[in-house]
């Protein structure tokens, strides 16, 4: 009996909205419940990279059971009773801190750090019941080639049966959108010229469009004011990076918040 090669996990990037997306209805919510069917199989462990989690160096999360961060206010209270009991993966995030010292990145360790609502929103929506590992990574205190440079050196996770996860937001111009809710409307032009840039130069593979974005994207700082929500997408481009992208859901909230889905096969 010869043992069988792990399944190739796809790199994910998504966008996961507010984190009362998990208590209502809405095309994004739909696409993250199903998510889990899109994988070739059921992965292993999943390294989830959010846009809530920002340390100086690259941060790899070592709880053996990683907290539920309610990390916002104002929303409904149930909202605050919702928890994700994962387990952690000690021998995952001992991977991925070796892979990134391999690629000569610094890296820290934090066995305090829980899932913050960019990790468990779509986490809690595509595997409720918690039973695959989950390791967290922040981003860094570095631009976008930089966290292109943390993905690419994250790429062989894929070949290992663990799914990259980023949770981001294709846009986030967060008082764009409270003003331009009310107005009602279609979509608001810079914010689909953005996403159009994004798909275009995604699907091209071209990374070094992507790490100057500020300059070279549409509208970049309209759309993200600060980037913390367009990193995420930096890490799995270049954890992908190589792979055949393809876009796996596309939806606008409030006229300015593209909710797309990206997958690296």
């Amino acid at each position: 009996m010869t043992d069988r090669p792990a399944p190739r996990q796809p790199v994910l990037f998504v966008s996961h909205g507010a984190p009362d997306m998990v208590l209502g209805r809405s095309p994004t919510r739909a696409f993250l419940t199903g998510l889990g069917g899109l994988l070739p199989a059921a992965p292993r462990a999943i390294l989830v990279v959010s846009a809530h989690w920002r340390a100086g160096v690259p941060t790899v999360g070592t709880a053996a059971r990683p907290a539920t961060i309610h990390d916002f206010y104002g929303f409904p209270e149930p909202l605050y009773r919702l928890h994700y009991p994962a387990q952690g993966d000690a021998a995952l995030a001992a991977r991925v801190r070796d892979l990134l010292l391999t690629a000569g990145l610094p890296v820290a360790e934090d066995a305090e750090r829980g899932l913050d609502h960019g990790a468990w929103t779509p986490l809690m929506l595509a595997w409720p019941a918690a039973d695959v590992p989950v390791v967290g990574l922040s981003l860094a205190e570095t631009d976008a080639a930089g966290h292109l440079a943390i993905g690419e050196a994250l790429a062989p996770l894929a070949d290992e049966n663990v799914l990259v996860l980023a949770s981001g937001s294709l846009t986030h111009d967060l008082r764009g959108f409270f003003r331009h809710r009310a107005a009602g409307g279609g979509e608001a032009d810079y914010a689909a010229a953005f996403a159009d840039w994004v798909a275009e130069v995604v699907t091209a593979g071209d990374l070094d469009a992507l790490a100057d974005w500020r300059k070279r994207a549409p509208h970049g700082s309209d759309n993200h004011p600060t980037d913390e929500h367009l990193m995420p997408l930096m890490v799995a481009a270049g954890a992908g990076a190589g792979r055949s992208p393809r876009l796996l859901h596309r939806a606008v909230e409030g006229r300015v918040l593209r909710l797309d889905a990206w997958g690296w096969a």
